[in-house]
């Protein structure tokens, strides 16, 4: 896909524009993505447009939000954390790489975990970090709540999740896997927002609503 037009689609998402480089590395993915999705259930978004929008830009906001200060950031907003932090980052139910995969390619310097238990999925993923170069990238093919339970599995500083089933049973999971002082960031509809208040040693920042969507919104905890 035209990185020229990638950059218009994700205007509403991004502040500043990405560079060229990473650009080249979203028009990678979505050809992967497309050809991929041919054989295997990856999403059942298949026109390129909606996939930038829908996939990359929502991802892309996460990333925003939780990386590198932005100068439209009003005063007293929640504070990032920085780009050349090295922070761990494991994302829960994957699929097919959102919002983990665009996460790292705005963050390079994280160290990034994926947790799909769907083996070709996995395989797809693998595929796309040897494809986009990506480096301090694991997939593991297991099921979240299976590393939850053990207590030599690392807690990290940031747990993403996003579009998995079964959300409410899987919430408690992923705030265990997310060190003290940790982030919690999802990616939920907002009907989902009062499952959050169940949720104890969690302090939730204010949703954000998600450009150019009316029922989904971004939330950000963080681990007490």
């Amino acid at each position: 896909m035209d990185t020229a037009r990638i950059a218009a689609l994700l205007t509403p998402f991004v502040i500043p524009p990405l560079p060229l480089s990473q650009l080249d590395q979203i028009s990678t993915y979505i050809d992967l993505l497309l050809r991929w999705n041919a054989r295997i259930n990856l999403t059942a978004i298949r026109h390129e447009e909606e996939i930038v929008t829908r996939h990359f830009g929502e991802s892309l906001f996460m990333a925003r939000h939780l990386f590198k200060a932005d100068p439209a950031d009003p005063e007293g907003a929640p504070p990032k954390l920085s780009l050349g932090g090295g922070f761990r980052v494991l994302d829960i139910g994957s699929g097919a790489g959102f919002p983990a995969v665009p996460l790292k390619i705005w963050a390079p310097d994280i160290h990034l975990t994926l947790i799909e238990s769907n083996h070709k999925k996995a395989a797809f993923l693998r595929e796309v970090a040897r494809a986009l170069t990506l480096t301090n990238i694991n997939v593991i093919t297991d099921r979240a709540e299976t590393l939850a339970a053990r207590p030599d599995f690392p807690r990290t500083e940031i747990v993403t999740l996003r579009a998995v089933e079964h959300f409410e049973a899987i919430l408690p999971q992923a705030a265990a896997l997310v060190a003290p002082k940790g982030r919690l960031s999802l990616l939920i509809g907002a009907s989902q927002i009062s499952s959050l208040t169940t949720l104890t040693g969690v302090k939730w920042n204010p949703p954000i609503p998600i450009p150019q969507s009316h029922a989904r919104v971004l939330s950000i905890g963080v681990r007490e």
